[in-house]
């Protein structure tokens, strides 16, 4: 019992609530996009994040909120979210949740194997292994003829591709930020460059009609980077990773009961590998963590 009292629980807790909050996002984002246009969507997602951060982390760091070390990198770090974000927004037109979660789930893996070519990081054969496992996941859940195969699958590769640089950049950065203050500056360069952009598309009538979805999609982005942010603050990664994972659950039931969307058998097995090839890399983490202890 006492464990569930822990830094370590709670760390759990908070990183499911991540989770949620971002399939939760996905979901909201599919149909919001339907309504408004999706560049405005896109930045008033950052400009919401830049406000509340500020709004609640100045009354406490005070100018020490706008202090970094890393300014360059910080700018780098965000235009790298806003393109992960981007791709999501976009893709999800085309792509159902459940599937589109699954492939961009490949993100943490492709951190790792970027991360042994750019910081000559020693990657295990086993790692090796459990990457080409969540290979072959995609495949089975884009193959031809499958239900998302088409053009619309270079919007998740994309994703993935700039989400795990953005990881490999946050790991970079962890020792030398304050947290809030990187989630700060994820938020106003994101609304920064998306500022001269969205004009181009800016619809009065739909913010006015619509302003509850801008409130809610900026809302679940912020809160589940909170969430993130709380989470690895009392627990290690090692601890928190495979309950990442449960992303995909959430996004798959989710697309079932708001778009009456079920992946097809093949589909469920690639997501089935996917999600294990994801946990497996997870725990061969802990694995090593704990030898390195010894």
């Amino acid at each position: 019992m006492s464990f569930w009292k822990s830094r370590q629980a709670g760390g759990i807790f908070l990183i499911i609530l991540a989770a949620l909050s971002f399939a939760s996002l996905d979901t909201v984002t599919k149909h919001a996009i339907q309504l408004v246009p999706v560049l405005m969507l896109l930045w008033f997602r950052y400009a919401f994040q830049a406000v509340v951060t500020f709004a609640l982390r100045f009354p406490v760091q005070k100018a020490r909120l706008f202090v970094t070390p890393n300014p360059r990198f910080q700018m780098l770090r965000g235009v790298l979210l806003l393109i992960t974000s981007a791709c999501s927004f976009f893709g999800l037109q085309y792509l159902p949740v459940g599937e589109f979660t699954a492939m961009a789930m490949l993100s943490p893996m492709a951190a790792i194997a970027m991360a042994a070519w750019s910081l000559k990081n020693h990657v295990s054969p086993r790692r090796w292994v459990l990457m080409g496992l969540g290979l072959l996941g995609v495949l089975l859940v884009v193959r031809p003829g499958g239900q998302v195969f088409g053009w619309a699958v270079l919007f998740p590769v994309v994703l993935v591709t700039a989400y795990a640089w953005f990881q490999v950049l946050t790991s970079r950065l962890s020792g030398d930020e304050n947290p809030y203050t990187t989630h700060f500056y994820t938020g106003l360069v994101g609304a920064l460059v998306m500022t001269p952009i969205m004009l181009f598309s800016w619809d009065s009538a739909a913010l006015l009609n619509y302003w509850y979805w801008f409130v809610v999609v900026g809302f679940l982005g912020t809160f589940g980077h909170l969430m993130l942010i709380r989470a690895f603050n009392r627990a290690n990664a090692v601890v928190l990773t495979p309950y990442l994972y449960l992303q995909i659950a959430f996004a798959t039931v989710l697309g079932w009961l708001v778009f009456r969307h079920v992946p097809d058998g093949l589909a469920w097995a690639g997501i089935a590998v996917i999600a294990a090839s994801g946990v497996g890399n997870a725990m061969l983490s802990a694995r090593e963590a704990a030898g390195l202890r010894q």
